[in-house]
């Protein structure tokens, strides 16, 4: 079974030039939490290591006996590693999150850490000389470290991942839309005319007394409707009753169980949105109802100003890392989710997030600055254009993020593998009765392919 948790100590800095003109080592004891399970590992061959790597999450020792991976890892007698993302969760490497400390915040330190993380354990577990490491990562960090480090990673199953970094990622909202429309041909056209209703009573105070009673807002949206802040915040905190569940569609995802999330689906939503009882705008509150009271909340406060409050505490204490994740938005990723009143999600601009960037972290993240950002992450790792070795590329038709990923590929030794019908990092989840033919016939291609890699 799963030892508790261990402490790894790295670099802060791996990639100094300080250190490497001077000598001098910016040596801290990262808190960076990690997970093994050695319950199937052959102690005489000590030659398979899987490491899953955990992204903008804390880690969680649920991983350790669930998923794909730790069913592979039956079958290969794998000794399982799970290893906390810097700056999130409990791997708290700085004294605060501030811009200044943030800096240390980047995924080519990130990678960095993995690759000391696989040579001290290749030591302390005493794995062969000829160890095969597979990394498993619902993002991009499992192609990237087998990119960057293919002497110590030998392949990588990367689930769902944006390879491509974008400013303005459109697709998001426009791939959601498309998969209510699959579910029911009537689900967005509901959506799309409440949406219009919503701007239209947006236009005058009446309207928008009528919209703070039927969203349930926090603060009345009648004293900031001229503010195009605080509307595209209130639009965009709408926008999520959807997205939350489209990118996790029928997953059997760990978080979600035993919550009222889990028995939520798109079905859910578009049963609500096709009730012709009810006007268009009617549904989208009772939609925002049902999505309230699941996690357990009273009211929406969409302010732009509790935004920047929520997002300024520079604390470990401030809510799951969001603040670090929008870092890394602005600082190598975009991934701005926007969105027009045409698509069905309301006017959520690029400005309003760029607007953020400068907002939060000071006048330096502007425009210029994040464009050039986006395009350096896609010179260092080749966004689409990646080119590495056994790797595979896993995605579903049903994900939003799919446009950013890799869904083709002629490559045999970077092969992709699109599961008609799968939602976000389906793949990865336990494996049900209740699992598409397709979604399994795909889990039986990636257990292939790590065959074949163990075999080289």
């Amino acid at each position: 079974m799963s030892d508790k948790q261990k402490l790894s100590v790295f670099k802060l800095a791996h990639l100094n030039l300080r250190s490497i003109f001077t000598g001098f080592q910016e040596f801290v004891d990262i808190v960076q939490r990690y997970f093994v399970n050695d319950e199937f590992f052959d102690e005489n061959k000590r030659d398979v290591a899987f490491l899953f790597i955990e992204g903008q999450n804390e880690a969680s020792d649920e991983w350790m006996t669930n998923g794909e991976w730790y069913e592979y890892a039956q079958q290969f007698n794998a000794i399982l590693f799970e290893v906390e993302h810097r700056y999130f969760g409990k791997s708290r490497p700085t004294e605060n999150v501030s811009v200044e400390n943030m800096k240390y915040m980047s995924t080519e330190q990130a990678l960095a850490d993995l690759a000391e993380f696989v040579v001290a354990m290749n030591k302390e577990h005493n794995l062969a000389e000829d160890v095969k490491w597979i990394a498993f990562a619902g993002a991009n960090y499992g192609a990237f470290l087998r990119l960057k480090y293919p002497h110590l990673i030998h392949g990588a199953v990367s689930s769902s991942a944006p390879m491509l970094a974008v400013v303005d990622f459109q697709d998001y909202f426009k791939n959601i839309a498309e998969v209510l429309n699959e579910t029911d041909v009537n689900c967005l056209s509901a959506l799309q005319a409440g949406t219009a209703q919503m701007a239209e009573r947006l236009k005058d105070k009446a309207g928008a007394t009528n919209l703070t009673s039927l969203f349930q807002l926090c603060t009345p949206l009648e004293e900031v409707m001229d503010n195009e802040d605080d509307i595209s915040s209130f639009f965009s905190i709408l926008s999520d009753n959807f997205a939350v569940v489209a990118q996790f569609n029928k997953a059997n995802r760990l978080s979600s169980r035993n919550t009222p999330l889990a028995n939520i689906t798109l079905d859910t939503l578009c049963n609500i949105m096709t009730d012709v009882s009810k006007q268009e705008i009617d549904r989208l509150a009772s939609v925002n109802s049902l999505m309230l009271n699941a996690f357990g909340e009273t009211c929406i406060d969409y302010s732009y100003s509790t935004l920047l409050n929520d997002m300024r505490n520079e604390t470990w204490e401030a809510a799951l890392g969001g603040r670090q994740e929008f870092y890394q938005f602005c600082n190598e990723y975009g991934y701005f989710q926007t969105s027009t009143l045409e698509v069905g999600f309301g006017d959520i601009p690029l400005k309003w997030y760029l607007k953020q960037c400068t907002d939060i972290f000071g006048s330096q993240f502007n425009e210029t600055f994040v464009n050039r950002a986006i395009e350096r992450t896609n010179v260092n790792y080749g966004g689409l254009d990646i080119k590495v070795s056994n790797v595979a590329f896993v995605n579903g038709s049903k994900d939003p993020w799919r446009t950013l990923g890799i869904t083709n590929s002629t490559d045999e030794d970077a092969p992709a593998i699109f599961i008609q019908g799968a939602a976000h990092d389906a793949n990865m989840y336990p494996s049900t009765d209740k699992d598409l033919p397709q979604l399994t016939e795909a889990r039986t291609k990636i257990r292939g392919l790590i065959q074949s890699w163990l075999n080289q």
